[in-house]
């Protein structure tokens, strides 16, 4: 049986209970550019579309947890490889969707400022970890069979 992966909130991938662990080498089927590596890996993409903008997205809420994990915009922005901005603007899109902001802000000043999730912004993750979770178990048996259908 194919090992199937499901890719979790901290982004550590996470094996389908049920699946073997066993490694799957590409065959001599198809093009190599679309073979398998060692074994597949899924991952849900949820977003949530509010008129034209994306308000809850796998992309804000990595940038929520990093604010969470490191009390700063910039320093958030940095270990997810985006710019200041680009975080700026995720974030004030996704505290214009809400009731609640995710996200308190204080400005700068000589200790610097600092940015801190509330309630909302803890619930928001917490929420939306939590359906990929139920999603990925809920799929599990239909995960492994369109698994089952790649290139091995």
């Amino acid at each position: 049986m194919k090992k199937v992966t499901v890719s979790q909130p901290s982004g550590t991938p996470h094996t389908v209970p049920g699946s073997s662990t066993r490694s799957t080498k590409a065959s001599n089927q198809g093009d190599a550019r679309f073979r398998t590596a060692v074994h597949p890996v899924v991952k849900f993409r949820m977003r949530i579309i509010a008129g034209d903008l994306i308000a809850v997205g796998p992309g804000k809420v990595a940038l929520l947890e990093a604010i969470g994990r490191t009390g700063s915009i910039t320093a958030a922005a940095k270990t997810l490889g985006m710019s200041y901005r680009r975080a700026w603007t995720l974030l004030d899109t996704v505290n214009r969707s809400l009731r609640e902001p995710a996200v308190h802000s204080a400005k700068g000043g000589k200790r610097g400022g600092g940015s801190a999730l509330t309630e909302a912004g803890r619930q928001l993750i917490e929420l939306y970890r939590q359906i990929e979770t139920t999603a990925a178990s809920a799929c599990k048996s239909d995960i492994k069979r369109l698994v089952g259908m790649l290139a091995r």
